[in-house]
């Protein structure tokens, strides 16, 4: 290591993250009655911003007044026609009042922004500028009028695309927060479904609602949740990602214990059921906690087809789980240790198949393993039109080529091809990372102790996921602790008339989801009668 690089390591450090809060530097720091001395402030506080304008105009007779926003945030064409021209004209249309005041101004409501404040306190003020807030501040008052007229750029809605549906709504979460709120709000329409604002990193300043439903959700998670989300410190959240990783409760498993979805009828079920929701402006995904292994494994589109179909899905969903999991481990177990396990033609296809293939079993399926992960990342990362034609032909030449070669056989390119279709099965993202990433343990476990360590392998994941927690509800409920009343929405749906409580784990006062009597085959005995 040169002297110059130990020379710039033993500077001093860079402040910490504490140390870059607003309301830390600007604490007890009030707004001034002279205009001059506050102008001053909000220059060297801006300083180098470009983006921060100021400008000078008068209230009425002989009052200067200065107007504060960052251009760019906010409607530049309502800025001028409901606050600059209505300000500059205020002498003419109230002439009884020849000394304007911000007070007056807000009494009289002479500034028609969509929401309108009084502040003092200096940090607030400039976190509400930075926010897209216009601030008018006047000679001799000590207090400044901020007003809402904030218009940032936002992406139209559309349907989301990592949760396609074949029926149900084409509606997708964007990245306004507003609009977000309002995607839920308009489909419950009650005073009970509630929006808490909080604000989160010390830089950026991003702001975030916690969603909920009082009544129906246990006031015990809405606390936790405030208490995580509270005890958050950071420079930037950039995404709700961000945030995942700092409330998780088991941050080293690789099992997801908060779910995210850019669906809003998918929040809005979570809601119902007695979760809560972690809105983040700046992206599409919303966070939803307590989350379950079960509800991971649920797709939206599962609640809006019939419920024979839905059940036939699941059953076909957790067989292709088992199948993406455990399949190549299997074939290695049964094809080093355990032949004796298959059919005897079978055995004699496998053998003539791998004859000339130089590795054993395990070093196949993990070579094949790592070739196909590295097909689908490079799909996922191409643009669109590129990504799948590589993926589907890059599978298809490598495959063959490498069976021709005689670097592996036939059989373990069926099975590594059929484990990654079924992997795709899996309506949740996160949770199949999961199950894709221990594969390989246990295809190694399988390579090395047959038959015995794929079972040491499942024991230690069941031991694990048993121990889980998510806001304090267990991973694997209501399975375990059983709770049967709970178990109609869980390996196969019951029809919906079925379904009359809340699952008890997560929910609060209100849990009652549907009342009982609603079996259509009643219908029949009433029309008759």
């Amino acid at each position: 290591m040169s002297n110059r690089f130990k020379r710039m390591l033993s500077k001093d450090r860079a402040p910490r993250a504490d140390h870059l809060r607003l309301d830390d530097e600007l604490s007890g720091q009030k707004v001034s009655a002279s205009l001059n001395h506050n102008e001053e402030r909000l220059r060297d506080i801006f300083r180098n911003c470009s983006d921060v304008r100021l400008r000078p105009l008068h209230l009425g007779e002989g009052t200067r007044a200065l107007v504060i926003f960052v251009d760019g945030l906010v409607d530049a064409k309502g800025l001028e026609e409901v606050l600059l021209l209505p300000l500059m004209a205020r002498g003419q249309h109230y002439g009884e009042h020849p000394q304007s005041s911000i007070k007056e101004l807000f009494d009289l409501q002479a500034v028609a922004a969509r929401q309108t404040e009084l502040t003092g306190d200096l940090s607030e003020l400039v976190r509400g500028i930075l926010g897209g807030q216009v601030a008018l501040l006047a000679e001799g008052e000590e207090q400044a009028l901020l007003g809402n007229m904030s218009d940032p750029e936002k992406r139209p809605i559309g349907e989301p695309g990592t949760e396609s549906v074949v029926r149900g709504p084409r509606e997708g979460l964007t990245e306004s927060l507003m609009t977000n709120i309002s995607l839920i709000r308009r489909r419950i329409r009650s005073p009970k479904l509630k929006f808490e604002r909080t604000t989160i990193g010390e830089l950026s300043q991003t702001r975030t609602s916690i969603a909920y439903i009082e009544g129906i959700v246990k006031p015990e998670i809405v606390d936790e949740v405030r208490r995580r989300l509270d005890r958050i410190r950071t420079d930037a959240i950039l995404d709700s990602g961000y945030i995942e990783e700092f409330i998780e409760d088991t941050p080293h498993s690789p099992f997801p214990s908060v779910q995210n979805t850019e669906r809003p009828d998918v929040v809005i079920a979570g809601l119902l059921e007695g979760r809560v929701a972690i809105i983040v402006d700046g992206t599409p995904f919303v966070l939803i906690v307590p989350l379950t292994i079960w509800s991971a494994l649920h797709a939206a589109e599962d609640y809006y087809e019939h419920f024979i179909y839905t059940s036939a899905i699941r059953m076909l969903r957790f067989f292709l789980l088992s199948v993406s999991f455990l399949l190549p481990s299997f074939y290695v177990a049964i094809t080093t240790f355990h032949p004796q396990l298959i059919p005897e033609a079978l055995l004699l296809t496998i053998a003539a198949a791998r004859e000339n293939v130089p590795f054993p079993a395990v070093v196949e399926a993990f070579l094949m393993e790592v070739v196909f992960e590295a097909l689908r990342e490079a799909g996922i990362r191409l643009p669109k039109p590129v990504g799948s034609a590589v993926s589907m032909v890059g599978g298809l030449v490598i495959g063959e080529s490498a069976v021709h070669a005689g670097v592996v056989s036939a059989p373990t390119v069926i099975v590594v091809a059929f484990t990654g279709i079924a992997s795709f099965s899996l309506p949740r993202y996160n949770l199949g990372l999961a199950f894709r990433l221990l594969r390989f343990p246990l295809l190694l476990l399988a390579g090395s102790l047959g038959i015995y360590g794929m079972g040491f392998g499942v024991i230690a994941l069941i031991v694990h996921l048993v121990n889980l927690q998510s806001f304090g509800v267990p991973y694997l409920a209501p399975v375990t602790p059983r709770l049967s009343g709970n178990l109609k929405d869980i390996f196969i749906r019951m029809p919906r008339w079925a379904m009359n409580e809340r699952p008890a784990f997560l929910v609060g006062e209100n849990d009652t989801r549907t009342p009982k009597g609603q079996n259509p085959a009643n219908n029949k005995g009433a029309d008759n009668e």
